[in-house]
């Protein structure tokens, strides 16, 4: 019913930068919170920036100050734009959505993932 797809990862040489792009597409009425999460190997997946209707947002410890989450509603799309990238930013991110579909049911909808790689 609803599809995020997540564009952006790579590989980037240590203080670098990224920019993230998740689009959501479908049986839309409205997305309240989105979200970028991120697993690195034998890790758990933990959350890294969030973002609200109403533009509040958070951030883990590890990111503020690097990290930037913002959001286009008219086009469904989150993004994280990510600087002064460390070797210890390496993961999976993955995008996530609350979606409030066409039918007034609410669901938790995650993105397929997308690799980051800080390397020199």
């Amino acid at each position: 019913q609803v599809q995020l797809v997540e564009s952006g990862g790579g590989l980037v040489q240590p203080g670098g930068s990224l920019r993230l792009s998740c689009a959501a597409s479908g049986s839309i009425f409205s997305i309240n919170a989105m979200g970028w999460y991120r697993q690195a190997p034998g890790k758990q997946r933990e959350l890294v920036a969030a973002i609200t209707s109403d533009d509040s947002t958070n951030y883990a410890d590890s990111v503020k100050g690097r990290f930037t989450i913002s959001r286009d509603n008219a086009k469904n799309t989150v993004y994280l734009q990510m600087n002064s990238l460390k070797p210890e930013d390496t993961a999976v991110y993955y995008c996530n959505a609350d979606v409030q579909l066409v039918t007034l049911d609410e669901y938790d909808y995650w993105g397929q993932g997308t690799q980051v790689t800080v390397s020199s």
